[in-house]
């Protein structure tokens, strides 16, 4: 069973995560209209595994006897710089995904709840490996600049990009 603070910050955390699914649709939406649709495919692939993220967690809740409850969240960004832009966007929205992840396994230690410390140990994994992704394309785009070919070559890379099958929370 859940306590009522681990319960508070799973279900801000649920809200959260769904709210990155809603940015990264924007975001998606953003790359479409400016006819890049390798990153749009990227962003609707990432805007799904945040949607993953949310159920596990949600899942999570309901099994260690909590109620979910969903809060709102704002509006999100829609307009860029520029591609550069966009994922500095991206880097820092994640590192605050982070932040709150860690927070939540720091309560868990304090708290004594094992289940949710291992439960948030795959999140904090999940977290190292989305802040390294962004940051590789942000070092390909400041290596791209404003060259086309390298920009057509690297937006047709982003868009082989499969959405993640990821495993239920246990």
């Amino acid at each position: 069973m859940l306590s009522k603070s681990i319960e508070r910050a799973l279900n801000e955390q649920i809200t959260h995560e769904f709210y990155s699914e809603y940015l990264y649709l924007s975001m998606a939406s953003y790359c479409d209209s400016i006819d890049l649709e390798g990153f749009a495919g990227w962003f609707l692939s990432q805007a799904e595994e945040e949607h993953l993220h949310a159920m596990r967690i949600f899942k999570y809740v309901q099994s260690r006897e909590g109620r979910v409850e969903l809060g709102a969240f704002p509006k999100p960004q829609s307009e860029f710089k520029n591609l550069l832009n966009l994922f500095e966007t991206v880097l820092e929205h994640e590192r605050g995904v982070t932040a709150k992840i860690n927070a939540i396994y720091e309560l868990a230690l304090k708290e004594k709840d094992y289940p949710t410390q291992v439960e948030m140990e795959w999140f904090i994994k999940e977290q190292v490996e989305e802040e390294k992704q962004v940051s590789d394309i942000i070092k390909q785009l400041k290596w791209i600049k404003d060259d086309p070919t390298a920009l057509f070559m690297l937006d047709q890379k982003l868009g082989q990009r499969q959405p993640a099958n990821l495993p239920p929370a246990e």
